[in-house]
């Protein structure tokens, strides 16, 4: 696979793992806390920061240039606050993926590759950013990306567009849709047409 496929899928994958973060319901209080109350940014923030931890199931296509077909996956993926997170691909084969602080590191084939985010800028201001929607730090996003909030607490679509100019020559934009507290699909979209979908089913709302 030549190199340049081979970052924008892994870009992809890495990306969209970074967004799942927060992946289980919020207590049952948390709707009628906001019941009344405009339905905005920083209530969505107020949602996903109660997160400490969550584990879900996920089913993936990548649509990467130089391949004919979606690329298939499907998995297990966890998070630990503050800033763990573990993407395990059970089908087409077993890889695991951890990101812990600023180290990435990867698991397939019997062979581990570690790296650090430092070697990655344009993946680094993403995790960035996205680790904002963890803590519920909006200020933090900002900073990172343009915001726009759409829909209400029962079903609503937020999309994080890069301003950082690095990132952006990678990433068009970030497309989070949920419910609550819980995320449904992401869509990470790449300069030129390779994008990601993701759909997630919260393990906590099977059992």
């Amino acid at each position: 696979m030549p190199r340049g496929v081979r970052r924008r899928a892994w870009l992809l994958a890495t990306a969209a793992v970074l967004a799942l973060a927060p992946l289980a319901a919020p207590p049952r209080d948390a709707s009628a806390q906001a019941a009344g109350k405009p339905f905005d940014l920083d209530a969505l923030m107020a949602l996903l920061a109660r997160r400490q931890s969550g584990e879900a199931r996920f089913t993936e296509e990548r649509f990467v240039t130089g391949f004919d077909g979606p690329l298939r996956a499907s998995g297990t993926l966890a998070f630990t606050a503050p800033d763990r997170f573990v993407r395990q691909t059970l089908e087409p084969r077993r890889e695991r993926m951890e990101v812990a602080g600023n180290q990435v590191r990867l698991e397939r084939g019997g062979r581990v590759r570690q790296l650090s985010l430092d070697a990655v800028p344009e993946l680094a201001a993403l995790i960035e950013g996205l680790r904002g929607t963890l803590t519920g730090n909006a200020a933090l996003l900002r900073r990172h990306f343009d915001l726009s909030l759409t829909g209400a607490a029962r079903l609503w679509t937020l999309t994080l567009v890069p301003r950082d100019a690095a990132l952006a020559q990678q990433v068009r934009q970030l497309q989070i849709v949920g419910t609550g507290g819980e995320l449904r699909t992401v869509e990470l979209s790449l300069a030129g047409s390779d994008r990601s979908m993701m759909t997630i089913e919260p393990l906590a709302a099977a059992r």
